[in-house]
């Protein structure tokens, strides 16, 4: 591929996901490269303790389909 349209490419993507350019290059070749991950118990670990920080959250069906709806025609 062309190094021009690479970068193009790779800068189009780091603006999508809010990244500098370098943090989306370093994202891309972790993707590819197949980054280490912890084990699943580790992972779930991670999530429990996530959701715990988060607080009890409940939502309203109607609040959500009211959401969904805004901003649509």
């Amino acid at each position: 591929m062309d190094p021009d349209a690479l970068h193009a490419r790779l800068a189009a993507a780091a603006r999508r996901h809010r990244r500098s350019l370098n943090n989306q290059a370093i994202g891309c070749l972790e993707a590819g490269l197949g980054a280490t991950q912890g084990s699943v118990e580790q992972q779930l670990a991670e999530i429990r303790a996530l959701r715990q920080s988060l607080g009890p959250q409940s939502f309203d069906p109607a609040d959500i389909d009211a959401a969904r709806r805004e901003g649509r025609p």
